[in-house]
């Protein structure tokens, strides 16, 4: 999977679930349940930034949380609501977070393909609102791309990846990124026992508590 196809799919909303799906070998719905296993509890209150057409908020909700979903994308935000109407649809951009919800009024915060589109600005405001909107003891749960940890898969990775990059670059003039320093990001933002999870190679789970 890569930033640039996502890019590309994201123009196209009603082909985004499809393309997700083939671009991930078919793992990304694993994905989505285990985001939902980690966060979700029945009458939790669980926020998705970034939720696109609705897969990691829907799973939430199956668990029988009380999930809200924020997306800037309008398109994907109809998808979603077509999909299930037990989650309730914001939209609105990751910056906007605080103008829904107090301090200390959600037990996880999630979010999935999304911190690769943001600025290294963008995701710090977004982990330290995360940390004062979460309860103490509330999770948080990141998921998205990143560079393989061995030197080769590093180099297949960034090989397989680099056309990609040029031909996205000419159609659309937007650039490609995996997201970096997961972890010691979400550390530093202040949240302790943080936990990652590789379902592939290119592919990271990170997760931390806000101390009680």
């Amino acid at each position: 999977m890569t930033y640039a196809f996502m890019r590309r799919l994201e123009s196209t909303p009603s082909r985004y679930d499809r393309g997700i799906e083939m671009l991930s070998g078919g793992r990304i719905s694993s994905v989505y349940r285990r985001i939902a296993e980690l966060a979700a509890f029945q009458d939790a209150k669980v926020l998705d930034v970034g939720c696109g057409t609705g897969g990691v908020s829907i799973a939430c909700a199956e668990r029988g949380a009380e999930v809200t979903g924020i997306d800037r994308d309008a398109g994907m935000l109809e998808i979603a609501a077509s999909k299930s109407t037990a989650v309730r649809w914001i939209e609105g951009d990751a910056t906007e977070i605080e103008d829904h919800f107090d301090p200390e009024s959600l037990d996880a915060f999630v979010s999935c393909l999304a911190f690769s589109e943001m600025s290294s600005d963008v995701q710090r405001y977004v982990l330290s609102t995360a940390f004062v909107r979460l309860r103490p003891g509330g999770i948080l749960v990141i998921a998205d791309e990143v560079e393989p940890d061995q030197a080769g898969r590093r180099l297949l990775y960034r090989a397989r990846r680099a056309p990609v990059i040029a031909a996205t670059w000419l159609l659309t003039q937007t650039g490609t990124r995996p997201v970096r320093d997961l972890a010691p990001s979400i550390q530093g933002a202040g949240f302790t026992n943080i936990e990652t999870e590789r379902p592939w190679p290119s592919f990271l789970i990170g997760t931390g508590r806000k101390p009680s």
